[in-house]
C-alpha cells in the first residue's frame, strides 16, 4: 500500500503540472483575505501532521533506547578476552576430517592416570586401570600418576601416537605391563575397536606370601555424559569370553567390553552413578573398605547404583598372569562379526599383532632418527622411551579456562574471573604425574620431536593451540580443561592472565617445517597439506604476532619486556617472570616499563622471520612480505642489539632495567591482621635502583647466540663460546647450568617457600637450543668454527652421557639435572616433555632458524 500511495502522489503532481501553463505573477501589494486564510489552515494542517509524526518517531526512538539500556544491563556485552578470533578454524580443514579424524578417535589420551583410554570428543566414554599395590605390609590403590606412590619405574617404552603402545610399570613387589592396540575391522563402528593386554609378574626376591602373590586389578568403563551402562550377561564366566559391560553411543553405536584370561581366579564388580569421574579412586576404595569390614576381604560388593554410568571390575589372580580386555564398537549391526573381532584381539592373535606393531615402531624409529651405532644400545633404549612417553603422553581435554579479571572490573561482582569459551585441546604434556595438561611454551619443543615422527599429529596439535586464540591474538599460557585436569593444579596457577604472554615457541617448529619445505624434504601430499595449513594459520599467527608486538613492546623501538611481574611484592627476592617461561631467572630488581628483555626480543625476531618466510613461501602480497621482512631486519640489526643489550666487558647479553644488587631476604615480624604476628622472610632493598644492564649471566645471556643473530666472524661469538665453556660460569660435565656461579642470585631462594628453579639447575630444552646453535656455528665458515665444533662435541657428549646414566639408575627422564651433585636428576620425574629433546641431540637433528 505504501508503494501505491507514493505512486498516486507522483501521478497527481504530474497531472497538475501538465494542465497549468505560465501562471500569472501575483501582485505582492494586493491583499487577498481568502487566500491568506486558506494558507494558514494549510500551514496549521501540515504542522500538526509534522508534529504528530515527530512525536511518534521520538516515542519509538525513546522506547528503543530504553530497551537497549535495560537489555544491556540484563545481558552485559561480551568481553573481548573471551571472544574467539573471528577467523576460520584450523581444525575445520579437510585434512583433519574423514579418515584422519577417525584414525585418532580412540587413544591413550588420559596422561594423568597410569593407563587410560578415551575418545577425542567431549563427554566421552572412558576406560582405565587401577590396581592394589603393596608396600611395607600395607595396601595402596594405584590409579592417578603421582610420585607418592613411589613406583620404581613407569612409562611407555614405545608408542606410535596412533594405534599402538607398550608400557612398563614396576611396583615394589610386582611389575605390570600394558600393551594397547587399535583395530579397524569389518563390522566395527566409528573409530574401530581397541584392546589392552595387562601382564603381571612378581619382582625378584619377593617373599612367598599370599598378599604378595595375588594381584587385584580394577578395570573400569565410564560415561562422562552420565549415560547408563549395562552389566554384561557373562560377567562371572571367568573361563571363557566374559562380556563385562555394554552400552550405546551416538558416534559408535552399540558397544561391548570383553575379558579373556585363562589365569583369572575371580571377578567382582561395582556400579556407580556420579558425574565426578575424577574421584573414582575414592569411590572404589570406599566400597572396598565397607566389604573389608564385613568380610575381611578386599573385594568389590557385586552391587550397583541404579542406572550406573561407571562400572568397575575387580580381576583377581595369582601372579604371574595376563588378561586381555577388548572394546568392540558397532556390535548391533547386521555384519558385526563380534566373535571374530574379539578372537582377533585376544590370545595368540593379539600376541602376533602386538609383535608386528613393535617391529613397525622399531623400524620407523631407526628410519626417523638414524642414531649412530657409536652411541651404543643404552641411548637407543632411552631415545625410544623419550619418544614413546612423548607420544603416549598426548592427551585430549575439553572445558573452559578461568581467565583473570582486572581488579577494577565490575562485570561479575564477587568473582575474579570469567570463563573462556568451551574448547577442546589435543596436546602433548610436560609430565604425566606433575603437569598432565597443556603448556604453551613447552609445546613448541614437543613439536620439534613430534613432527619428525608424524607430521599430521604435529599439525593437529598446533592447530588445536592456534584455534584457542581470542580476538586480540592472545592464547592462554596454561590450559586447564575439565575436572581431571583441574584436580592436579594448585589454586594459584588456575587463573590465566590476558596481559601475560609466553614464549612463542610454536614458531620453532613452524620455522623448521618451512625450511624443510623449501628443501623439498616432504612427500608431495605432505608438502601440499603443510602449505594449506600455513595458509589457513597465517591470520592467526599474524594476530598472535601483533598481540606480542603491541602488548609486550618496550619504550625503545625494537625493545620488548615480559609483562606480569609484581612490582609491589614484599616477599620475592627478585619478582618472578612467569610469562617468560624462565620463572625465577633473575631480571631487573624493580619491574618497570623501562625494562628490556633480551630473550623476548630474540623470540620476536624468530616470529617475524617466520612470518616473512611463510608469506614468501605462499607468495602472499608483497606488502605483507615487506612488513615482516623489515621487522625481522630491525630485530636482527646486530649494532642495535649490541647497543641495547651487550655487556661489552664480558661479551654477554643482558636485560636492561631499574636494578640494584643490594636486595636481600630478611626475617621480620609481620602483622597479619590476626592477633598473632608472624615471622616471615621479607624483601629488603638496601640501595636505590638505577637504570642499567642487569649483571646476571646465564641462559638469557645466550639468546642472540641461540637465535643465531651473531655473525660467524664477530669477536662476540668467541666471547659467547668462552661464556659457555667457562667452568666458573656455565659449564659443567653434565650440561650447562642455567645461571652463572658468579651471579649474586646463583642458587638463592626466591621466597621462604620457593627453592631456586632457573638459578643453577641444568635444563635440557635450553641446552638443546644451545647445542643446536653450536652445531650451526661449527659448520659456518669463520675464525671460530673449530672452537664451536670442539665445544659442541663436548657438550653433546656430556648431555647424552648424563641423561642416559640417570635413566639407567632411576628409570626416568627428569625435569632438571643437578649441576652440583654429579648431574643427578631432580624436580619432576617422568618429565618426558621437553627433556625428550635429548633424542634430537642424539640424532643430531637440529631445528633451523
Amino acid at each position: 500500500m505504501a508503494g501505491s500511495s507514493r505512486g498516486s502522489t507522483r501521478s497527481r503532481a504530474a497531472s497538475k503540472s501538465s494542465t497549468t501553463q505560465n501562471p500569472p505573477i501575483p501582485n505582492p501589494t494586493r491583499k487577498d483575505k481568502t487566500r491568506n486564510t486558506n494558507s494558514l489552515i494549510r500551514v496549521f494542517s501540515v504542522n500538526l501532521k509534522f508534529l504528530l509524526g515527530f512525536a511518534v518517531i521520538a516515542f519509538v526512538i525513546a522506547t528503543f533506547s530504553i530497551y537497549q539500556v535495560v537489555n544491556h544491563m540484563e545481558k552485559p556485552q561480551k568481553l573481548r578476552v573471551i571472544t574467539p578470533l573471528p577467523a576460520p578454524k584450523l581444525m575445520d580443514l579437510p585434512m583433519f576430517q574423514g579418515e584422519h579424524r577417525e584414525s585418532l578417535y580412540w587413544g591413550t589420551y588420559r596422561p594423568q592416570v597410569y593407563f587410560g583410554v578415551r575418545a577425542r570428543t567431549p563427554q566421552s566414554l572412558v576406560a582405565g586401570l587401577m590396581w592394589i599395590g603393596v608396600k611395607d605390609g600395607r595396601y595402596f590403590m594405584r590409579h592417578v600418576c603421582q610420585d607418592s606412590d613411589e613406583l620404581k619405574q613407569y612409562g611407555w617404552t614405545s608408542h606410535n601416537g596412533r594405534d599402538y603402545g607398550h608400557q612398563v610399570l614396576i611396583e615394589q613387589t610386582m611389575s605390570l605391563t600394558t600393551s594397547f592396540l587399535k583395530s579397524k575391522d569389518r563390522g566395527s563402528g566409528y573409530g574401530g575397536d581397541w584392546a589392552v593386554r595387562i601382564g603381571v609378574q612378581s619382582n625378584e626376591s619377593v617373599p612367598d606370601e599370599e598378599m604378595l602373590n595375588t594381584a587385584h586389578l580394577f578395570f573400569y568403563v565410564a560415561d562422562e555424559g552420565g549415560k547408563s551402562l549395562s552389566l554384561g550377561s557373562r560377567v562371572f564366566d571367568i573361563h571363557g569370553d566374559s562380556i563385562l559391560a555394554s552400552g550405546s553411543r551416538t558416534e559408535i553405536g552399540d558397544w561391548q567390553l570383553h575379558l579373556l584370561s585363562e589365569d583369572v581366579s575371580a571377578i567382582h564388580y561395582s556400579g556407580f552413578k556420579t558425574p565426578h569421574i575424577h574421584n573414582l579412586s575414592d569411590l572404589v576404595q570406599a566400597d572396598l573398605a565397607v566389604q573389608a569390614r564385613k568380610s575381611g576381604h578386599l573385594l568389590l560388593s557385586d552391587s550397583s547404583d541404579d542406572s550406573p554410568n561407571i562400572l568397575v571390575f575387580q580381576i583377581s589372580a595369582r601372579i604371574p598372569f595376563k588378561a586381555d580386555i577388548v572394546f568392540l564398537s558397532g556390535t548391533s549391526t547386521r555384519d558385526s562379526r563380534i566373535e571374530e573381532r574379539a578372537s582377533r584381539l585376544t590370545g595368540t592373535s593379539l600376541t602376533s599383532l602386538l609383535s608386528e606393531k613393535q617391529k613397525e615402531f622399531d623400524n620407523k624409529f631407526k628410519k626417523c632418527f638414524s642414531l649412530s651405532e657409536e652411541l651404543g644400545l643404552e641411548p637407543v633404549t632411552v631415545g625410544k622411551a623419550a619418544l614413546g612417553n612423548m607420544l603416549g603422553g598426548i592427551g585430549y581435554f575439553f572445558g573452559q579456562s578461568k581467565i583473570s579479571l582486572p581488579s577494577t572490573s565490575t562485570l561479575n561482582a564477587g568473582d575474579n574471573y570469567v570463563l573462556y569459551w568451551p574448547a577442546e585441546l589435543y596436546t602433548a604434556v610436560p609430565s604425566r604425574p606433575f603437569f598432565p595438561r597443556g603448556f604453551l611454551w613447552d609445546e613448541g619443543f614437543h613439536q620439534l620431536l613430534i613432527w619428525r615422527w608424524d607430521i599430521y599429529i604435529s599439525l593437529d596439535i598446533i592447530g588445536h593451540w592456534l584455534d584457542l586464540m581470542n580476538i586480540d591474538g592472545w592464547i592462554p599460557r596454561e590450559l586447564i580443561l575439565g575436572a581431571e585436569a583441574l584436580s592436579k593444579v594448585p589454586e594459584e596457577f588456575v587463573l590465566q592472565h590476558p596481559t601475560n604472554g609466553n614464549p612463542p615457541t610454536l614458531f620453532l617448529a613452524l620455522r623448521d617445517l618451512i625450511s624443510k619445505l623449501k628443501k623439498e624434504k616432504f612427500a608431495a601430499a605432505e608438502a601440499r597439506d603443510i602449505s594449506v595449513f600455513l595458509d589457513r594459520a597465517f591470520v592467526r599467527l599474524e594476530a598472535w604476532f601483533k598481540w606480542f608486538n603491541t602488548t609486550q613492546a618496550g619504550k625503545e623501538p625494537g625493545s620488548y619486556y615480559w609483562h606480569g611481574r609484581d612490582a609491589a611484592t614484599i616477599r620475592e627476592l627478585n619478582p618472578k617472570t612467569l610469562s617468560s617461561g624462565l620463572d625465577d631467572y633473575p631480571r631487573a630488581s624493580h619491574p618497570s616499563e623501562d625494562e628490556r628483555h633480551v630473550d623476548l626480543r630474540c623470540w620476536m625476531h624468530l616470529a617475524a622471520d617466520s612470518m616473512h618466510s611463510i608469506a614468501e613461501l605462499l607468495k602472499m602480497d608483497k606488502d605483507i612480505q615487506k612488513e615482516y621482512g623489515l621487522t625481522a631486519k630491525l630485530l636482527s640489526d646486530f649494532e642495535l642489539l649490541n647497543q641495547m643489550h651487550l655487556d661489552t666487558k664480558n661479551g654477554a647479553y643482558c636485560d636492561y632495567g631499574n636494578h640494584t644488587e643490594k636486595v636481600q631476604l630478611t626475617w621480620k615480624i609481620v602483622e597479619t591482621g590476626s592477633n598473632y604476628p608472624r615471622r616471615e622472610l621479607v624483601r629488603e632493598v638496601l640501595d636505590k635502583p638505577v637504570l642499567q644492564l642487569v649483571p646476571h649471566h646465564g641462559y638469557v645471556s645466550l639468546f642472540p647466540f641461540i637465535l643465531r643473530l651473531i655473525p660467524p666472524g664477530s669477536s662476540i661469538l668467541e666471547s659467547q663460546l668462552d661464556l659457555i665453556s667457562n667452568r666458573s660460569i656455565l659449564w659443567t660435565d653434565f650440561g650447562l647450568r642455567s645461571l652463572s656461579k658468579t651471579s649474586s642470585m646463583y642458587m638463592k631462594r626466591n621466597t621462604e617457600h620457593d627453592a631456586p628453579y632457573w638459578r643453577g639447575p641444568i635444563w635440557i630444552p635450553l641446552n638443546y637450543l644451545i647445542v643446536s646453535s653450536l652445531h650451526h656455528y661449527s659448520l659456518e665458515p669463520g675464525p671460530y668454527r673449530e672452537k664451536a665444533k670442539t665445544v659442541y662435541n663436548e657438550l653433546r657428549s656430556n648431555l647424552i652421557r648424563n641423561i642416559v646414566g640417570n635413566y639407567k639408575r632411576t628409570g626416568y627422564l627428569w625435569e632438571q639435572y643437578d649441576q652440583q651433585k654429579k648431574g643427578k636428576g631432580k624436580g619432576a620425574r617422568l618429565f618426558t616433555g621437553w627433556t625428550a629433546t635429548v633424542l634430537l641431540i642424539m640424532a643430531e637433528a637440529y631445528h633451523e632458524v
